[in-house]
């Protein structure tokens, strides 16, 4: 289905969430390091983790290593700087969806990795300044599966 990538995650319960979620929507997780928590963290734990056996967990050592991992696949960054809207963007099986640090985003390079044409935003009100980040993998995530039909949804 879909991989979801969190570069260099910081707060627990908000990876534990997007665990569960991945569980729930038939995607791939992908942690790069360095963690901001342990992985074995109770937070982690109480708000997902216990659905890790439902989906596919992988940590990378760097963002360099994740992105050998998914050579091939097209991937967007989910960013306040991208142009280009989530729902107007035709989304395929197998497409990446990364995101970075609740504190400070994606960096320049990883950005530039990516491609300009690839950094999507989602909407929200004049003055906001983000999503929590589980939000906002929650909605990435449904609406590319929505495009897809939900397929193997039940």
């Amino acid at each position: 289905m879909f991989h979801i990538v969190l570069y260099q995650p910081e707060i627990p319960p908000n990876t534990g969430n997007v665990v569960r979620l991945a569980a729930n929507a038939g995607c791939i997780l992908h942690l790069v390091e360095p963690l901001g928590f342990d992985i074995s963290d109770r937070a982690v734990r109480r708000a997902g983790l216990d659905y890790a056996e439902f989906t596919q967990v992988r940590v990378h050592r760097d963002w360099s290593s994740c992105r050998k991992a998914l050579q091939g696949r097209r991937m967007f960054a989910l960013t306040t700087k991208g142009h280009a809207n989530v729902f107007a963007t035709k989304f395929s099986a197998g497409d990446v969806f990364v995101f970075g640090p609740e504190s400070r985003g994606l960096p320049a390079q990883t950005l530039e990795d990516i491609g300009a044409g690839n950094n999507l935003r989602l909407p929200m009100m004049p003055n906001c300044r983000s999503l929590n980040l589980s939000n906002a993998v929650a909605v990435t995530v449904y609406e590319a599966w929505r495009q897809v039909g939900f397929e193997k949804g039940v």
